[in-house]
């Protein structure tokens, strides 16, 4: 069986699942169940969960997941169909102390994945996800000569209860939802039920073709119905949540599609009205008018490497108790568990908006403006994409104020950056600009593109065409 090393990522496993030559199979499945089950009873762990998404493909792969785990003869129940943040927190206030999920968030149709978690919740990534590759290339595997049951459970009601402590909508308000056709179209209605809520969901239904639009709030174009919706009915927001939920994006009153991290910026400040001189951690692309806006809530703002995993590890390793990215994942660690949850995003969202009488457009009306790039992927093959920073990074290191941490962020001046960096989910760069200068940003732009167009392999003219969109 050949294995491609490349599906394990630094924060999850994830490839092509639906293509002429699939990375992520049946008999994959099946291995990594093995490989699952010995690494987690090595550790001590006695009782895992798995749970699935509504791709097209998870059925079949959880099916063969399981048949693995079983060979280890590791206590198995099946969360059956999830949101993977019900799962994480099934994993915190149950019996387990481990779990997978087969999931790929956001990606393609094509695509799909799994997220492993150890004790709390915590990502297994990493080294840990290559020391699990090795185990299945070596058949390293402690298998039982009696194979496991898997039992059923729900966490569904100790989730909703959780949530409906946490929501104080204070004033009637009409809310829209996209759930993009994902998991959390079953779920999201009955999770957030409330005397004040007006709630209507669109694409509620679970499809994984994904019918109407990918999974992604992070993209505006995948937002353009919600926005609609939002016109017609009147509504006070809309949000959008993306394939296994734990992702949320934002359009104000008037269908206005907001960053995420301005989202981010919100949550920061309701987070640090209760918690004030806390720090708040988010990844390297987000703008800095949220840093800004955190210094002036009385916040630290700590920017730290994109991904989930890595945030969440950096969060409980310093006692940090919110954080974000400009993805769209949010993390709580006050009075929660420290993992991206879109829901309960949703619920300290409400909770702040519904204090007064603003429209949410009037909590950024007087934001400096500033001219911002959407994040922009260039295709780089997986096994390049890490040099190739580097030796863009050796282009201006001597000249310029960089911060390496995760690729490059390029300090050009008060108002002027730019991040340049390796993916860890896809062979891509993503790239982002932000100035409050039109003439800033275009310089920036025409050097980073100079530095990308000394590799033939790589789209320069895609970056210079970002000055299209001003």
């Amino acid at each position: 069986m050949q294995i491609d090393k490349n599906v394990f990522r630094a924060y999850d496993i994830r490839g092509k699942a639906i293509a002429d030559n699939p990375q992520l199979t049946s008999e994959f499945a099946l291995e990594l169940g093995k490989a699952l089950g010995t690494y987690f009873s090595r550790k001590g762990r006695t009782s895992i969960a798995t749970a699935r998404d509504g791709r097209l493909t998870s059925p079949e792969l959880h099916a063969s997941l399981i048949d693995g785990l079983s060979m280890t003869g590791i206590k198995m129940t099946d969360l059956g169909l999830s949101p993977s943040p019900m799962f994480y927190f099934a994993v915190c206030q149950s019996e387990f102390d481990c779990g997978v999920i087969v999931t790929a968030s956001h990606n393609p149709k094509n695509d799909n994945g799994f997220k492993i978690v150890d004790d709390n919740a915590h990502s297994v990534w990493g080294p840990e996800l290559q020391n699990i590759y090795e185990m299945i290339i070596k058949q390293d595997y402690d298998l039982s000569s009696k194979h496991s049951s898997v039992s059923e459970f729900s966490v569904f009601d100790r989730y909703k209860a959780h949530m409906k402590s946490e929501l104080h909508v204070q004033r009637p308000y009409k809310l829209v939802i996209d759930t993009g056709n994902g998991i959390n179209g079953p779920f999201i209605e009955e999770l957030l039920e409330h005397p004040n809520l007006d709630v209507t969901v669109i694409y509620k239904e679970i499809d994984g073709n994904f019918p109407n639009h990918p999974a992604n709030p992070e993209k505006e174009k995948n937002m353009l119905d919600l926005s609609a919706k939002v016109r017609e009915l009147r509504a006070d927001l809309g949000l959008g949540f993306d394939g296994d939920a734990d992702r949320l994006g934002m359009v104000d009153e008037n269908g206005k599609f907001y960053t995420c991290d301005l989202l981010l910026m919100l949550l920061a400040e309701d987070f640090l009205s209760r918690n004030p001189g806390e720090t708040v951690i988010y990844d390297t692309k987000v703008s800095k008018i949220v840093e800004n806006e955190i210094k002036q809530a009385s916040g630290k703002p700590y920017r730290y490497m994109t991904g989930h995993s890595l945030i969440e590890k950096e969060m409980h390793a310093k006692n940090i108790k919110f954080g974000g990215e400009i993805s769209g994942h949010y993390f709580f660690g006050e009075n929660y568990f420290g993992f991206d949850d879109a829901t309960l995003a949703t619920v300290r969202l409400l909770n702040l908006l519904t204090k007064s009488d603003k429209k949410v457009s009037e909590y950024f009306k007087d934001l400096p403006h500033v001219f911002v790039t959407p994040e922009l992927r260039i295709e780089c093959a997986d096994n390049k994409k890490f040099d190739v920073v580097k030796q863009i990074i050796s282009k201006f290191e001597d000249d310029y104020n960089l911060i390496t941490l995760d690729g490059m962020f390029l300090d050009y001046n008060d108002h002027t950056w730019g991040v340049c960096r390796a993916s860890n989910t896809a062979g891509q760069l993503t790239l982002r600009f932000e100035s409050q200068t039109q003439e800033d940003l275009f310089t920036l732009i025409d050097l980073i593109a100079d530095a990308i167009a000394n590799f033939p392999e790589l789209d320069a003219q895609a970056v210079r065409d970002l000055k299209n969109l001003f």
